[in-house]
């Protein structure tokens, strides 16, 4: 009687969690003072114990209480997998549960792990959003931390169903029950011993910073990896798309006798060497005009800047020794004049005026 009278309880508060604002922090008020609360409680009770919990237990101890717990929710998350019909994905972590349960001895070693078996996290209020259900107010929750409507809802429902310490309770055994409970506390809290740390020092607003980290995970876990876009926003401005991109014909051609230095990451081979022999190439609004005149050696640039300056007249001189035949017009694309050319300096030259 007591489950379906809180089953029906949290059904009221989804229902309200549906009809949330866009405000996520409607009690940002109330919710600071718990904070607050949670921030002293764990200063001088909470954390100070874990820190000696840590230095006092070795690392394997450790880490096999932290896979006991994480064992034990693998039946929430199975549960959760069915509500949410991923049904491979609950038949991959019912066979986790059932090695690590017999393989690794009640899940103190975490032997699916060591077989690269795939780690999932369902809770309640994953399932809840999972079918459309809003996150409603943000709230912080005395002892336990960071929630909302929706999740502080779908904690209470996996507690009560599908949580084995639980069930402790519920057969009479309070104090292994209360035993069992703290140190499943005091586990979770060791963990984020590094993490509150890091908080504390980068973050001028610690509670705005946990209210954001918070809310951008869980809608992360919902959508199993993907970070919904309203929750990334960032503070500069996007870049107008609409600005107009300037073409070729805008762009200043260039100028007889004027020098024009092209890099690339590739390097200029011998055979497109011999394919610039014989062509002069100019540049006409968009279009790379090819015309031919005697050969155009290709200057490489040295260690001093004084050769490549040194270069350029006898190539001017060459350049008055063109031919008055006419000759095709062969459009290129602008971009094969850039491509393969390395730290080569490529001189463009006006071909001279035909003797009369």
């Amino acid at each position: 009687m007591k489950t379906l009278r809180a089953i029906v309880l949290t059904a009221v508060l989804v229902g309200v969690s549906g009809c949330a604002t866009t405000n996520k922090d409607p009690l940002e008020g109330i919710n600071r003072g718990i904070y607050k609360f949670n921030d002293v409680a764990d200063r001088y009770a909470m954390k100070p114990v874990a820190k000696a919990y840590k230095a006092v237990a070795p690392t394997p101890v450790r880490t096999g209480i932290s896979n006991f717990f994480s064992n034990l929710g693998t039946l929430t998350t199975i549960v959760n997998d069915l509500l949410q019909l991923k049904f491979a994905q609950a038949f991959t972590d019912a066979g986790r549960f059932v090695i690590n349960s017999t393989f690794g001895i009640a899940g103190f070693i975490d032997v699916a792990s060591m077989d690269n078996v795939p780690k999932h996290q369902e809770d309640f209020g994953q399932t809840l959003g999972y079918w459309g259900v809003g996150s409603g107010a943000y709230l912080v929750l005395p002892i336990i931390g960071p929630s909302t409507i929706r999740d502080a809802s779908g904690l209470f429902i996996d507690t009560v169903t599908s949580d084995p310490i639980t069930y402790l309770h519920n057969t009479g055994q309070i104090r292994a029950h209360n035993q069992v409970r703290a140190v499943q506390l005091l586990d979770k809290r060791t963990q984020l011993l590094d993490a509150t740390d890091l908080v504390d020092n980068a973050s001028i607003d610690p509670y705005a910073f946990m209210r954001d980290a918070y809310l951008q995970r869980r809608a992360s876990l919902i959508q199993d990896g993907l970070v919904p876009q309203e929750l990334l926003q960032d503070e500069f401005e996007p870049a107008d798309e609409d600005a107009p991109t300037p073409t070729h014909s805008e762009l200043s051609p260039a100028t007889g006798a004027d020098a024009v230095l092209l890099q690339s990451t590739a390097p200029i081979g011998q055979s497109e060497v011999g394919q610039l022999e014989g062509v002069e190439p100019t540049v006409e609004g968009a279009a790379l005009v090819a015309e031919p005149a005697a050969t155009v050696d290709v200057v490489e640039l040295s260690e001093a800047a004084g050769e490549a300056v040194e270069a350029l007249p006898p190539l001017l001189e060459q350049a008055d020794q063109t031919t008055g035949e006419e000759v095709p017009v062969v459009e290129v694309d602008a971009s094969a004049m850039v491509a393969g050319v390395d730290e080569t300096l490529l001189t463009v030259v006006e071909p001279a005026t035909p003797a009369q």
